[in-house]
């Protein structure tokens, strides 16, 4: 297999900027007036942390690849949607980054928790072998499902972010399940995802004092993922305005997902078009200086973001919403609720108060589903996407 590698100069003029229409432009819950917005929607987009194919990074348990081009797109697009989670939390939906300007620590506190080495919390290294125990050997494609898992079980031992991570499995969303968890603030998951309080010693480079005081709030922030398969072998065209609806709420963290050959980690739409991040770009790994600053413009698309028919979407994805507070969730469930009765949609998932009878007794301190549903989940999200990861450029 023959892999073309790129750089940011080829691709700064490979990219057709926004059409000329007044249908508006929705970015994560943000809307715009290409006419009167551009350099806002521009803005926005290379805000967003852009995780592509990186090259020379120190070898994956020690004796294993140096890159993933090739194989680790889905992993780097479920970096990219955990990422804006991590910056709704510490930077804010409003937070720019703007090339040249001196930004706050969190911002390079959550840009090093992806960073690729081993010790980092959602790094190329840690997903890739906490992936071994979902069944998936280094150097394996992910499906949407897969990749939610592992960032699940990685969130458990980031105390700095102190977040809920809730997959919703079987196409449904129970909002007693998420409100048990995200108010489970005195139950410990392990020594490791909740130390003593006492101590003031950082985890893993990080402030222990903000994960402490989060500990005592009564709602811990919210990532909600929910994979999804919206058809057989091409997208539902009956899903496709509930689709557009997600981007449209002020929770949204987008879409991970793709087309034949390719996964890309959509933010927006406009018309019939999906805006998205493509990671199928292979960058130099990037290390501290000497000063222990750290380069970080190629972790933001600065051309403008690309676009594909929502038609050529592939029917497995993983939809993600942040709640910061208990609020964002009441507020994302009544949201559900009223998209359930637009006359010409059909629900992408149902939302339920309670669990339904014919579910198994959930465990919401569970990471991973048990054999059977593993199983399940592989043949229904993965069996018809094996070949998904052969990269066309």
């Amino acid at each position: 297999l023959l892999l073309a590698t790129l750089t940011y100069d080829t691709l700064r003029f490979e990219y057709e900027d926004f059409p000329e229409t007044k249908e508006p432009v929705w970015i994560l819950g943000r809307k715009y007036s290409v006419f009167t917005e551009k350099e806002k929607i521009l803005l926005d987009v290379t805000s967003r942390l852009w995780f592509t194919y990186r090259k020379n990074f120190p070898a994956i348990g020690g004796t294993g690849p140096t890159s993933d081009t090739g194989w680790g797109c889905m992993l780097r697009c479920g970096q990219m949607i955990f990422a804006q989670a991590l910056v709704c939390r510490h930077l804010g939906r409003d937070w720019r980054w703007i090339k040249g300007k001196r930004q706050m620590d969190n911002y390079f506190n959550v840009l090093n928790a992806f960073i690729d080495k081993k010790d980092s919390y959602y790094s190329i290294h840690q997903i890739a072998q906490m992936g071994v125990g979902e069944g998936k050997s280094i150097g394996q494609w992910y499906g949407p499902n897969t990749v939610a898992q592992v960032l699940k079980k990685l969130a458990a031992f980031d105390t700095w972010s102190s977040l809920a991570v809730h997959i919703a499995m079987d196409n449904t969303v129970v909002m007693e399940e998420i409100r048990r968890l995200c108010q489970s603030n005195f139950v410990c998951a392990g020594a490791a995802a909740c130390p003593a309080v006492e101590s003031d010693v950082p985890y893993n480079g990080y402030p222990e004092e903000a994960g402490v005081r989060d500990r005592l709030s009564l709602w811990k922030p919210l990532v909600l993922l929910i994979p999804l398969r919206l058809g057989l072998t091409e997208i539902n065209e009956a899903y496709i305005e509930t689709l557009k609806h997600c981007f449209m709420m002020p929770q949204s963290l987008g879409v991970i997902g793709g087309k034949p050959n390719s996964a890309h980690y959509f933010i927006g739409y406009v018309g019939e078009e999906l805006i998205y991040l493509d990671p199928h770009t292979t960058q130099p790994a990037v290390e501290p200086s000497d000063s222990g600053c750290l380069p970080d413009e190629s972790f933001h698309c600065q051309h403008p973001p690309c676009r594909m028919s929502i038609a050529e979407l592939d029917p497995s994805i993983a939809v993600g919403f942040f709640c910061n507070t208990e609020e964002d969730f009441n507020d994302w469930c009544q949201q559900i609720k009223k998209l359930s009765l637009v006359r010409g949609t059909l629900p992408m998932f149902e939302l339920v108060e309670r669990q339904p009878s014919h579910f198994s007794n959930p465990d919401v301190l569970n990471l991973t589903p048990d054999s059977s549903d593993a199983d399940r989940l592989e043949r229904f999200f993965d069996s018809e996407d094996e070949d998904f990861e052969i990269l066309s450029l």
